[in-house]
C-alpha cells in the first residue's frame, strides 16, 4: 500500500497511505500497538491495542499519546479487515519533546496548586466557624454572667428597703419610751412632739408636767 510514518515525535506520528478504490465507499481502520513482536504477534485485529475509524476521504491520521522510546506498529486497512505484512509499518518514538515536558511540569505544578488552594480555603473557613462560635459562647456567657448580677443587685435592695421600712416604726416608738422615761409624767409634751401642728392651741399642763411644757417660742423651734 506505500504506507509511510512521518512527524514522529516522543508523542504523536502522521500516518498516510494511499486510498484505495474498494474504500470509497467506507472507510479506513488505523490500528496500532506498542512494543511489537512478529514472531510472537499475528496480525489480527485482536492484537492490537488501539484502532480508529478515519473517513475515506482523509487518506492521513496522527496518533498521539504514544509513550517516547517505544517501538510501535502500525497497519491500516479498509473496513476494520485484518491486515497484512504489506499494509503495516513499524516505528520508533523519540524522547519527550522539551515543550512536552514543560508543559507537563506545568499542569502538574498548577494541579498542586489548586488543590493547595482548595485545602487552604476550606481550613481557613473552618478556623473562622471556630472563631465565631467561640466568640459568640463567651460573649452568651457574660450576658447571662450580668443578667444574674442585676437580678442579685435588685434582690439585695428590695431586702434592705424592706429592713428599713420595717425598722422605722420600731424606731418612733423606741423614740416614744425614751421620752417617756425622761420625762414620767409627760403624756402631753410625747403628743406635742409627735404632732408639732398642736402647738398652735394653749395647752393647759398639769401640776406634774408644768415644769416640762414648752412655750410656744419652743414649739416654733421644734417646727
Amino acid at each position: 500500500m506505500g504506507i509511510t510514518v512521518q512527524n514522529i515525535t516522543g508523542n504523536t506520528a502522521m500516518v498516510i497511505w494511499p486510498k484505495m478504490a474498494s474504500c470509497a465507499d467506507s472507510f479506513y481502520s488505523v490500528m496500532y500497538h506498542p512494543n511489537w513482536n512478529s514472531m510472537l504477534s499475528s496480525y489480527s485485529r485482536k492484537s492490537f491495542q488501539k484502532e480508529e475509524r478515519v473517513p475515506a476521504s482523509r487518506s492521513s491520521f496522527v496518533v498521539e499519546n504514544l509513550t517516547p522510546l517505544t517501538t510501535y506498529i502500525v497497519c491500516v486497512t479498509c473496513q476494520s479487515a485484518n491486515p497484512s505484512n504489506d499494509q503495516c509499518r513499524v516505528f520508533n518514538t523519540l524522547e519527550r519533546d522539551p515543550a512536552s515536558a514543560s508543559n507537563t511540569k506545568k499542569e502538574l505544578a498548577l494541579g498542586i496548586w489548586l488543590t493547595s488552594s482548595v485545602l487552604l480555603l476550606i481550613i481557613a473557613a473552618i478556623l473562622l466557624y471556630g472563631c465565631l462560635h467561640l466568640l459568640c459562647r463567651r460573649r452568651r456567657e457574660r450576658l447571662q454572667g450580668r443578667n444574674k448580677a442585676s437580678e442579685n443587685d435588685h434582690g439585695k435592695a428590695g431586702t434592705k428597703s424592706v429592713g428599713y421600712t420595717s425598722e422605722e416604726p420600731g424606731r418612733q416608738s423606741q423614740m416614744m419610751r425614751d421620752t417617756k422615761e425622761k420625762h414620767p409624767g409627760g403624756i402631753q409634751l410625747a403628743t406635742i412632739i409627735e404632732n408639732p401642728s398642736a402647738c398652735k392651741e394653749p395647752v393647759v399642763p398639769t401640776s406634774k408636767s408644768w415644769e416640762h411644757m414648752p412655750t410656744t417660742g419652743q414649739c416654733s423651734a421644734i417646727n
